[in-house]
């Protein structure tokens, strides 16, 4: 019997839309969890949901002897993540759950049957944790850091905040042996022709966006050395050959400095990986962008979010429409594709700022780009500011906060014209730039008609 059971509760065969996309990466933050705790003495497994089922779950929980259960949870996940507690608890698991939402929703964890939220980073905490849920006792939990539980009396007990890991070099690599990565490469391979696995080189972004939650890593932002990061890429190429990766850091390019000494280091081991990263525009300049490109960086991806520069400082991004425009456009020049993030619906957003939005994109002409409608995390500033007109819909268990509606706010059909219009005035504009004679370019200008009359037509309409 293991001291701990990890799992994320994410199901790939059961998201339709990740089946068209086939890209999944292994869930590192477990990974991180179970090599720190494997360090210190500990037996621990990991059963990795991604390529099984709720069920294979379900009958792995009933048929082990019952220990303790870690579950991964994400605002994605909560509606499995609360059945797998369920059943877990009932059939004689003590329960922990942990990861960027359960911080934010301490009782309603505790109450769908959680024995402990971990809030904050879990690699400390489950390391004190365990001994004291072997005691079971409140007085031991209480001495644990950065947890909440339920005492004796049904109230909730939450203990004094962790302190962040301080060194990260000093953590082991994450327990990439405990699952089968391999099949994450070959899903890759078979879907794209090509393998991709993950890493990271940092935790946290200090930036304070106000839509952004910052529950597990706070407002901290803390480097691994350049070489250390070098000699796990080293290994990562040397043992799963993936064809390229995924640097999984919020904002890979915040420090230049260290950029530089990492690049410096993969050039004097002779390594090159093609690889695509998150960006700001803010962090990225003409030596920034050709270091990614001498790293093999072959896609850079920028929160944009809007082309209206009222709504950007309303979200305090702290760049400008112009700034990421200059670097779309030099990604552009050596030869890095640019993938742009967009967000619709911000509070306050009106139609010249949509407007603003769809010229910005045709101006940056990014070569991909992705659009969903704002919806409020809580534990957010953005999810404080609009906290009066959150409407729910579904039991909390039953959904997320992405499904959560906004009192006063325009229906989905609005921002699926909005969605049309970009697209179509998009792809006239390249077609206008290539100065081919299209027959499609008719076609473009009825439908950019049409969704323009739909948009201005249900301009008035907003949610009860």
């Amino acid at each position: 019997m293991a001291d701990l059971l990890l799992t994320h509760g994410y199901f790939l065969y059961e998201d339709p839309k990740e089946l068209k996309i086939m890209k999944p990466y292994v869930p590192l933050g477990i990974l991180y969890i179970c090599s720190h705790l494997r360090s210190k003495g500990f037996d621990v497994d990991v059963f990795d949901s991604t390529f099984s089922s709720p069920q294979d779950l379900i009958r792995h929980l009933q048929a082990e002897t019952p220990s303790v259960l870690g579950v991964y949870a994400n605002l994605m996940t909560r509606k499995r993540v609360v059945e797998i507690v369920r059943i877990a608890r009932s059939a004689g698991w003590k329960t922990i759950v942990g990861g960027p939402e359960p911080g934010a929703y301490v009782r309603e964890y505790l109450d769908a049957g959680a024995d402990v939220v971990v809030i904050g980073e879990g690699e400390i905490t489950t390391e004190e944790l365990l001994p004291a849920l072997r005691e079971n006792s409140e007085a031991a939990l209480a001495k644990v850091s950065g947890i909440a539980f339920l005492g004796e009396n049904g109230q909730i007990h939450q203990t004094t905040p962790r302190q962040q890991i301080a060194d990260l070099d000093a953590q082991p690599w994450p327990a990439r042996d405990a699952i089968d990565v391999m099949r994450y490469v070959r899903t890759w391979r078979d879907a794209h022709g090509q393998g991709s696995l993950s890493f990271i080189t940092a935790r946290g972004c200090p930036y304070r966006c106000r839509w952004c939650s910052h529950q597990v890593f706070g407002m901290t932002h803390r480097r691994r050395k350049p070489q250390a990061v070098v000699d796990e890429v080293e290994w990562l190429l040397s043992t799963y050959r993936p064809d390229m990766v995924w640097v999984a850091d919020d904002v890979f390019t915040i420090h230049h400095g260290w950029l530089r000494q990492y690049t410096a280091e993969m050039r004097r081991r002779g390594l090159r990986i093609p690889f695509e990263c998150i960006s700001r525009a803010d962090r990225l300049n003409d030596e920034v962008i050709d270091l990614l490109a001498e790293l093999g960086c072959f896609r850079v991806w920028i929160g944009s979010e809007s082309g209206s520069q009222r709504i950007l400082n309303s979200m305090e991004r702290g760049v400008t429409v112009e700034q990421v425009q200059s670097a779309v456009s030099t990604c552009k020049t050596r030869g890095i594709q640019t993938g742009m993030f967009l967000m619709w619906g911000y509070d306050g957003e009106e139609l010249q700022d949509i407007e603003a939005t769809i010229e910005h994109v045709k101006r940056s002409d990014p070569d991909i780009f992705f659009t969903t409608i704002a919806y409020p995390i809580k534990g957010t500033p953005y999810y404080q500011r609009v906290a009066d007109s959150l409407v729910q819909l579904k039991p909390w268990g039953e959904t997320s906060d992405r499904e959560i509606t906004l009192r006063g706010r325009r229906p989905a059909r609005f921002y699926e014209f909005a969605d049309r219009l970009l697209r179509d005035e998009v792809q006239l504009a390249r077609l206008q730039r290539s100065g081919a004679q299209d027959s499609a370019e008719q076609e473009l200008r009825m439908r950019i008609q049409v969704a323009r009359e739909g948009l201005y037509s249900s301009v008035q309409l907003v949610e009860a």
